[in-house]
């Protein structure tokens, strides 16, 4: 093919999805190289993902001139981003996008060489406490180089090529900036996944070919990990360090109150990143002060898509992929210690932070589902085939589930039992009695007998009318539920979780643990937090991400 002078919006579009295309088949090589155990909860995960929001965008777009095009993709990879990996790849993308906003529509050599300094610098603004030898080296090495090419006159090909030598330069220097890379004897892992941008472009102007991603084995073997750092410490090195917690979220406030929120950040953890504009921001930060990482926003606008992760369950779980010999795409090995379970656990959940804190505390084998998610009798079969151990324990995590749970034993060639939890707050605690040396029997006794020690609280909101013993029922009101069925029925969200609460704590509590599932809010968790330290002072609060469906809460109390 003739090689391109110009870039117009219709190509601007394929080096994105062919940059996309290329996260995609290099994601588990980029995810490996991670020296700690989880950066961002896999880097070339939450690349390929940011990347995903970014086509979307653009698929929802139609034909449009480079214009919009261009603010497409700043805004599809702000609302994306995901991990501290995806924010700063959203804002180079944004500088990449604002510098070939070009007059005239097609922008060229000059115009690319603009907008790769101008992606340089908007990152760098981004992260509070910049690092070296991470994707913002590599990042700068593209800069420099594409604009030095284009002073001395090279073509459009010719500044694209000299930011991707640029770029894989810096890439191989990240080693010598950063220790944990030497140790290692790997390069970072947000550089990797940066230099297939200019690999995506290289193919639309000119039509050389992507590079093929190597089999993973080769990659892993003989690596304890590599980097996940991109700017700043990564989440499992903050987590190693003692930050426990990522907080991210989308935060709708005026561009001047900006500054004094990074302020208060500053003093709340590290791995600050805050990009965006025009009233809005993607905000992330590692830190043990969830609540006051969220109550920080309130005094500058509007948070939203909150996001809290615990880090420590990260590690653990990758610890388990890492040491285990199952197939690292299914999750968890089902002999994550190097030995095979006596006794082995599948449990059913919905959510991805339940389904982290699921594995962390033991499960081999997680089903998707819940009350509106009712798995078949076929899939916890093989669920429970696949597992390596003999001896299984069921948890269903839900009433209507118990009885398809129930059948299981006969239709399997192992030993079966199913604890009988009828919520998640009963699945964590069944798992603190949980011995993977210990027989079934054994097993299934003492973990029945930790459920029942821990008392469930659930809040829905009601589908249809009805009249309960906690009074009348309308579509739409909120239901604070126990094992004993609707115990509140309050017009809001907070008022009925307060409500519930006021009832299930007693003073001879210690510990209610609040599970965040979709439809909570920071304000709520805010309120139900600020309740429990007037009404109950004596009890210690948790509050942990689960994403679960239907249940904006779910709470624990021991």
């Amino acid at each position: 093919m003739v090689a391109l002078d110009a870039l117009d919006a219709a190509e601007l579009c394929r080096v994105i999805g062919t940059f996309r295309d290329g996260l995609r088949t290099h994601q588990q090589l980029i995810n490996r190289l991670n020296v700690y155990p989880v950066p961002d909860g896999d880097t070339g995960t939450n690349m390929a993902l940011t990347l995903e929001s970014v086509a979307s965008e653009l698929d929802g777009l139609g034909a449009a001139d480079l214009s919009a095009t261009c603010k497409a993709i700043a805004h599809g990879s702000l609302m994306g981003a995901r991990g501290n990996s995806g924010v700063i790849l959203s804002q180079l993308l944004r500088g990449l996008s604002d510098g070939l906003d070009a007059p005239g529509g097609r922008p060229g050599a000059e115009e690319l060489a603009a907008a790769l300094v101008t992606a340089d610098e908007l990152a760098r603004e981004a992260v509070m406490r910049p690092v070296e030898g991470t994707i913002l080296t590599v990042a700068r090495g593209a800069a420099q180089a594409a604009r030095a090419a284009a002073d001395d006159g090279a073509t459009l090909v010719g500044v694209a090529e000299a930011a991707h030598a640029g770029a894989v330069e810096a890439l191989e220097l990240t080693p010598t900036l950063l220790p944990v890379l030497a140790q290692a004897g790997v390069v970072d892992a947000g550089g990797t996944g940066y230099v297939l941008l200019f690999d995506a472009l290289l193919t639309v102007l000119d039509g050389r070919d992507m590079p093929v991603a190597p089999e993973l084995p080769e990659v892993a073997a003989g690596v304890d990990g590599a980097t996940g750092a991109h700017g700043a410490p990564s989440d499992a090195d903050a987590a190693l360090a003692g930050l426990r917690y990522e907080v991210m979220y989308l935060l709708e406030a005026p561009d001047g109150t900006i500054p004094a929120f990074k302020e208060v950040w500053a003093g709340l953890g590290d791995s600050i990143v805050v990009v965006g504009g025009d009233g809005l921001w993607n905000c992330h930060i590692h830190t043990d002060e969830v609540g006051p990482a969220i109550e920080a926003s309130l005094d500058a606008g509007r948070p939203r898509n909150i996001r809290v992760t615990d880090l420590l369950e990260e590690v653990e779980e990758e610890r388990w992929v890492r040491e285990g010999a199952g197939d690292v795409a299914s999750g968890p090995s089902d002999a994550p210690f190097g030995p095979t379970p006596v006794t082995g656990v599948v449990a059913v959940a919905s959510g991805e932070g339940i389904g982290r804190i699921f594995r962390s505390l033991g499960v081999q084998r997680l089903i998707a589902g819940g009350q509106s998610m009712n798995p078949s009798i076929a899939e916890l079969v093989d669920a429970v085939d696949e597992l390596a151990s003999d001896q299984v324990i069921v948890l269903p995590n839900n009433g209507n589930i118990r009885p398809v749970a129930n059948r299981v034993d006969e239709l399997s060639g192992k030993r079966v039992w199913v604890v009988p939890t009828e919520t998640i707050a009963e699945g964590f605690a069944a798992l603190l009695a949980y011995d993977p040396e210990a027989g079934g029997e054994a097993n299934a006794a003492a973990m029945e007998a930790t459920a029942r020690k821990v008392v469930p609280g659930e809040v829905t909101r009601a589908v249809r009318d009805s009249e309960t013993p906690a009074g009348p029922v309308r579509t739409g009101d909120w239901l604070g539920l126990s094992r004993d069925g609707i115990e509140v029925v309050g017009e809001t969200l907070a008022d009925a979780s307060c409500g519930l609460l006021n009832r299930l704590v007693s003073d001879s509590h210690d510990l209610v643990t609040i599970i965040e599932g979709e439809g909570s809010g920071a304000a709520d968790t805010r309120r139900i937090t600020e309740w429990l330290k007037e009404a109950r002072p004596a009890v210690e609060t948790e509050v942990h991400h689960g994403g679960q469906p239907l249940y904006p809460y779910l709470f624990s109390i021991e």
